[in-house]
This record gives structure tokens, sequence and C-alpha cells, in this order.
């Protein structure tokens, strides 16, 4: 492979692996944690507030993490990074099954917290950026349909898991899976540069007698965060971000006294479909179309989205409207790292994209609380889906505003 093109490029392999990677990720991270939240507090009767603050700790580790994690990817490459996440993540999920005392519980998080950072789509993206130019936004977004494979897939095989073996049963089957499938692909299909086999990104073979590459400019994280483009992408994403995961956290409450218990579960379950169809959309679009526009497109759909959940009761709107929502809901996450990959390029896409991620994944962390605290100001969702409607349309204006000049 190393002395000629090969049929498949290589960096689809790489694709694939962290498509496989997002899956479990996205599953025993983003999506598990509803279901341990449930199990812990039916198991050992302990408080909601107790285990949903561990939660918030699982989040937070995430968020702080992923600066040293895009670095480190960016300079030495994914292998270590992806194995200590595969470590964490399982010790974590295992540990969560065996818990008997509240502290524990926050141990737990942490660990999978770590996890969840170095398997998340800070490592995964900064993984894939040295090897693509051309097809960057199609790679990017096929690897995170794993995402939404974890909610489609994954989430129901984990309950089902979990009812037919009990918690700490399957606790400790996920973890051991997690390294298991994750420990190979480290080590046999990831690997960090494309030159490394002799090519170029997207699969172009060297030319003979080719002229010593053009010298690429590396931006240190204080000189791109002193740019309005990464300020106005932070900022926009920061508040999209905190608005889905509030919208996220809340779905249930919100359609269940319309839909009953069973009907939010399956309409959660719809808006994980939705989800992955967009990102299969904008895996086929991506690289062809302006990506601060999609952006903005997304947040426009959020913001009326939003705005009709505010006021619409009946429970076929509340579908409607969910799935409507859903198209954006993966497309938000994928987009973020295809902008910063292509603005400040792939040398400096680890240092710097981390850093994004770190604050963006910081001012997430706020939704939950956001809708709790409207929600029992206003004594109902209509105010705070109106706020974070508001909310996301200053994302949209906020993502235009900082297109870069040509």
């Amino acid at each position: 492979m190393a002395n000629g093109r090969a049929a498949i490029f290589y960096g689809w392999r790489m694709v694939a692996a962290c498509m496989v990677i997002a899956t479990l990720s996205w599953t025993l991270g983003v999506f598990g944690v509803s279901v341990y939240l449930y199990a812990i507090t039916t198991l050992r009767g302990w408080s909601t507030g107790l285990v949903s603050s561990a939660v918030t700790v699982f989040y937070l580790v995430g968020a702080c993490l992923s600066m040293p994690v895009g670095s480190l990817i960016g300079r030495r490459g994914p292998r270590a990074v992806i194995t200590t996440g595969a470590f964490a993540m399982g010790g974590g999920v295992a540990v969560l099954g065996q818990v008997t005392e509240p502290w524990q519980v926050y141990a737990a998080f942490m660990l999978a917290g770590v996890g969840y950072a170095c398997l998340g789509s800070t490592a995964l993206t900064t993984t894939l950026a040295p090897w693509f130019e051309r097809h960057q936004g199609r790679a990017v977004s096929t690897a995170l349909l794993g995402a939404s494979i974890g909610g489609i897939v994954g989430l129901p095989a984990l309950v089902a898991g979990i009812e037919a073996l009990g918690f700490g049963t399957a606790a400790r089957l996920a973890g051991l899976l997690v390294v298991l499938v994750v420990l190979p692909l480290a080590w046999r299909v990831l690997r960090t540069r494309p030159q490394d086999l002799g090519l170029l990104p997207d699969g172009e073979a060297p030319p003979a007698g080719a002229a010593a590459p053009a010298i690429v400019k590396r931006w240190r994280r204080a000189e791109a965060l002193a740019t309005w483009p990464l300020r106005s992408l932070i900022a926009a994403f920061g508040l999209a971000l905190m608005v889905q995961l509030g919208f996220l956290t809340h779905h249930v409450a919100l359609v269940a006294p319309a839909l009953g218990t069973a009907g939010a579960a399956a309409l959660v379950s719809g808006t994980a479909v939705a989800a992955f169809l967009g990102r299969v959309v904008l895996a086929r679009f991506s690289d062809s179309v302006d990506v601060r526009h999609t952006a903005a497109a997304m947040f426009g759909v959020g913001t009326v989205a939003l705005a009709l959940l505010a006021w619409l009761r009946s429970p076929a709107a509340l579908v409607a409207v969910s799935l409507f929502y859903g198209l954006t809901i993966g497309n938000v996450t994928t987009l973020s790292p295809i902008i910063v990959r292509r603005e400040f390029g792939a040398a400096s896409f680890g240092p710097v994209y981390g850093l994004s991620a770190m604050i963006i994944g910081l001012a997430s962390c706020l939704g939950p609380s956001l809708y709790g605290w409207l929600h029992d100001l206003a004594g109902g969702y209509a105010t705070p889906l109106a706020v974070a409607s508001v909310i996301e349309a200053v994302a949209a204006a906020l993502i235009l505003a900082g297109r870069p000049r040509r």
C-alpha cells in the first residue's frame, strides 16, 4: 500500500474505525448517562439531584479535557489517547454498575468523562484531520454517523441488556466490550498521517520529483482565539449546543404529558433517526457548500422548531416538530470541526479545535439547568423553549457575522 495507490484510500478505513468508536462512545456516554441515572436512583434509592450532579461532572470532565486531547493527537497521533479512552470509558461504565456509596458515583462518572473526552468528537475529528482535504467534510460527517447509530441501535441494546441481565452485569459487559473493540482499532487501523503510507490527503500519491511542500501556517491557540472567525464560531456553537443539550435532557418531560412515557421514549428514538438522516445528507453535500451558511440554516431550523414547541401542545404537532428539530441535532455537533478544519487547516486543527471544543462544551453544560430554572420559574416549558428559540437565532446571526474575509 505504501508503494502505490490502493483501491480504497486508507483514510476511509480510518473513517470506518472512527464511526465504530463513535457508536460506542455515544452509546455509553451521551445516551447512556440517562439510563445510568434511572438505574442507579432506582436500585440505590438515592435522589435524582445527587446522581444528576454526578452526570454534570461527566460532561465537565469531557469538556475540560478536549483541549489537551486535541493537542496530544495533533502532535503524537491517536493511538495512546484512544487506548486511554477505551480503558477509562470501559472502567467507568463497569464501576457504575457496582456502586454502593454516593462518592463512588462521582468517581465513576469522572472516569467515564475521561473516556468520553478521549473517544468523542474532538479526538475523532483530530484523528481524521490530516487525512482529507477535498473530502474532509464527508469524512467527518460519515465518522460521526456513529453518534446517531448509538442512539438508534446502541441505546436500545444497552437498555435490553440491563433488563435481561441486571444493571451490574450489563455494565461490566458493556465496559469490557469497549476495551475489546476499541483497542484493536487503535493499534491495527488508526495511523497518524497519510504520509506515513507514502500518500497525500485524499489518497493522492506524491508525484515524482515534486517540489518541496509549501510552508503551512501553524496557528497558536492565543493567536487563533484572537480572530473574530474563531470567537464567533465558539459563541455560536456554544449557544446552539447549550440549547440542544437542554432540549435533549428535558425532551421526555416535555412530551410525556401528551404522549405518555412509552410514546415519549419512541419519539426520542425517532428524533435520533432524524438526526442520523440529517447527518447522511450533510455527509453527501458538506464538501460542496458554504459550511457557515449551512450552520446558519441549521440554527434557523432550530429557531423555528423551538418557537413552535413553545406554543403547540397537540400530540401530532409535538411529534412533527420534534422530528423536524431532530434533523439538525447531529449536524450542529458535526459542523463546528468541519468549519475549524476548513478555516485553520490540518496542521493547527488539534490545538485550535481542542480549545474551541472545551469552551463550547463548558457552555453547553448550562443547557439542562437553564431549561430547569426557567421551567420552575414559569411553571411550564413554554418560557424556556421561547428563550431557547431566541438564543438559537442569536447563534445563527453570530455564525454568519464571523465569516472570514477572502
